[in-house]
């Protein structure tokens, strides 16, 4: 295991229940830091304005690892009109 990702787990949450999910979207929002001018410093984004797309979905990634999000939650039940419905 690199340091890098030791670090990382020593920097996670208690609440994380996907610990992959969190390092990889750690890593993305790491990778997608603003430089002096705003702007994304990662070369995948070529000058786009901070925060950029990349780093909006790391933390929604973020978000989705922790427990209790809406992504980790169960499954909402069907309502009655989606129970009705014909299936496609």
């Amino acid at each position: 295991m690199s340091e890098s990702n030791t670090d990382r787990a020593t920097d996670r949450p208690t609440e994380v229940t996907d610990p992959l999910l969190w390092d990889l979207s750690a890593a993305v929002a790491d990778a997608h830091q603003p430089d002096a001018e705003r702007v994304c410093a990662s070369p995948s984004c070529a000058g786009a304005a901070w925060p950029c797309a990349a780093w909006d979905t790391a933390q929604v990634g973020l978000s989705a690892a922790r427990a209790g999000s809406p992504a980790t939650a169960a499954p909402r039940r069907p309502t009655e009109h989606q129970r009705l419905a014909p299936a496609a």
